[in-house]
């Protein structure tokens, strides 16, 4: 019986393809949290500002804002695979370009915000193709809503070991060893990408003008408003709640009189939240209400804010920051599972690069936003505010979720998504 229960918890592993992605994207996804911390620590050694923070923020995200349309354009066009393996290689070049001006010493901050934007274009590409394509590297079907949740424990396992193994290595030996320890965990994800053997890709034989594609994925959002619901509400959590993390190195250095470990270990204990969150998925029984359970995640991600804001003590606020971590969690991943059961299977790559702008989008600019407020009214009074302004969000939006009902059809659905998809963590 023990030796069935782990088969069937791993029986996403039988697909071959599928093994051989999750092990490099496992290790390239370490690297891409430790080059995330290592920038921000960098940048703000740099610049003691905030603001600049939220700039750094702004330039690696809000390109994927503006090119996500065409990316879930191409994820429906063309071979996702040689998307992907393209996405990766490029960067792993930003990656290497990245290490090379830190190592050298002689770097200014535009070149690191040049490299962020490249970064940022290359990810508007990579998110809408790297979703739809678990599809195609899972032979049986049956097994899909299994690779699906490994693949959700795996980020979230690397954003608990990446932040913290930046933060060591800053202090030990730099952020250009971060940066260069990132360039070489691509080298696993394309490999693995190379032994791959799907079947030959065989394009579809319409053919759109690009402005009809985008269009038609405007027209299918209005008529689908539950996806739109949740999309709008995404939007504002990503626009005023989730850019957080832009004010996280100051709590290190001025709140905590820390270093780059310190920094390191706060984004690593929220990265602990968010696994404790998908554990506590894990645990829902056969048809909960996911909405329900969104909105009260909602509120406990805006008390962990709240409460983390004003303590001093490292410990206790590292008890605060899990909280806030467990709350943050479900805000992309129910999301994610309600869009996936609802969204035509023709449309998920356009419904991704929505989701995509919903994050991409919002968030640089509330991290601009965020970063300029905290200037004015102090980091610690900032994170206060986006506390209560996300129990706020949860109280505005708990009325048109709730009366948002599937249909038979949806429930089987996402019930099967729901108890497979999460509960398989």
């Amino acid at each position: 019986m023990k030796t069935d229960s782990k088969t069937n918890v791993f029986r996403a592993f039988r697909n071959h393809n599928y093994a051989l992605f999750f092990t490099g994207q496992s290790i390239s996804q370490i690297g891409t949290w430790m080059q995330r911390t290592g920038v921000s620590w960098l940048i703000y050694s740099m610049t003691h500002s905030t603001f600049m923070l939220g700039l750094t923020i702004f330039a690696s995200q809000f390109p994927s804002f503006l090119f996500s349309l065409l990316g879930g354009i191409a994820s429906d066009r063309y071979n996702r695979y040689k998307i992907l393996l393209i996405t990766q290689t490029v960067s792993m070049i930003q990656a290497v370009l990245l290490a090379v001006l830190t190592l050298m010493g002689n770097y200014a901050i535009w070149e690191i915000l040049t490299l962020s934007v490249i970064l940022g274009i290359v990810n508007a590409f990579d998110v809408p193709a790297r979703q739809p394509l678990i599809h195609e590297l899972v032979n049986d079907k049956a097994d899909l809503p299994n690779a699906l949740a490994l693949n959700s424990s795996m980020v979230n396992l690397a954003r608990l070991i990446g932040p913290a193994l930046s933060g060591i290595i800053l202090v030990g030996f730099g952020a250009g060893i971060c940066f260069l320890l990132n360039a070489v965990s691509f080298v696993a994800v394309i490999v693995s990408l190379l032994f791959i053997k799907l079947p030959e890709y065989k394009p579809s034989t319409v053919k759109k003008k690009i402005i009809s594609d985008l269009a038609e994925g405007f027209t299918y959002l209005k008529q689908t408003p539950a996806i739109g619901i949740i999309l709008l509400m995404l939007s504002l959590v990503s626009l005023l709640i989730l850019p957080y993390d832009t004010l996280l190195p100051e709590f290190a250095k001025v709140v905590f009189k820390g270093d780059a470990a310190t920094f390191g270990y706060i984004s690593s204990f929220m990265g602990l939240g968010a696994l404790a969150g998908t554990l506590f998925l894990a645990s829902l029984k056969k048809g909960a209400d996911l909405k329900i359970v969104l909105l009260a995640n909602m509120i406990i991600l805006g008390i962990g804010l709240m409460l983390f804001s004003h303590i001093s003590y490292f410990p206790v606020a590292m008890l605060f920051a899990t909280i806030a971590g467990f709350g943050g969690m479900s805000q992309t991943t129910i999301c994610l599972t309600i869009i996936q059961v609802k969204a035509d299977a023709q449309m998920r790559g356009r419904v991704m690069s929505f989701l995509a702008m919903s994050v991409f989008g919002m968030l640089p600019l509330g991290s601009l936003l965020i970063g300029s407020i905290s200037q004015q009214m102090g980091a610690q009074n900032t994170l206060l505010c986006q506390g209560v302004i996300a129990i706020i969000i949860a109280m505005v939006f708990s009325g048109f979720l709730r009366k948002d009902k599937l249909n038979k059809k949806e429930q089987e659905k996402l019930e099967e998504v729901e108890n497979e998809v999460i509960k398989r963590i």
